[in-house]
């Protein structure tokens, strides 16, 4: 498990207080669990998604996350439609732990409320929610 101090939080992702990022990258929204989730989770060795076209509202549980340690439920910091999920993890769950902001995202969506974005923390706010809740 990672220090505080050693958690990896891109300056350019917002974060919700469940542990979800989101990184708006045009009238997309791509999904996936903070540095902070997966260290907490441990070794990952299944991760359920929904399917394409799957619509969810904002903070509602879309998938679960399975490690060694525990099973995990994952929720939507935005609402909208599923327009793509990351297929690699059905093989490599792994690459969650390796790399939460890159090849182990999840989802990708197009939001119904683009501004819903705009509510979440950004970096320094959402270390604070990790102290806080450590």
């Amino acid at each position: 498990m990672k220090e505080i101090h050693d958690l990896v939080l891109p300056e350019d992702l917002r974060y919700s207080r469940s542990h979800e990022w989101a990184k708006v990258e045009g009238d997309k929204v791509r999904v996936g669990i903070s540095d902070y989730a997966q260290s907490q989770l441990g070794d990952i060795v299944f991760v359920e998604l929904p399917g394409v076209g799957d619509r969810f509202e904002k903070g509602q549980e879309f998938g679960t996350v399975e490690s060694v340690k525990a099973v995990a439920e994952v929720y939507l910091p935005v609402g909208g439609e599923v327009t793509a999920v990351n297929e690699a993890l059905a093989d490599a769950p792994e690459l969650v732990n390796q790399d939460p902001y890159g090849r182990g995202w999840f989802l990708e969506l197009a939001p119904d409320d683009p501004s819903e974005a705009d509510a979440l923390l950004g970096p320094g706010a959402y270390l604070e929610n990790v102290k806080e809740q450590g």
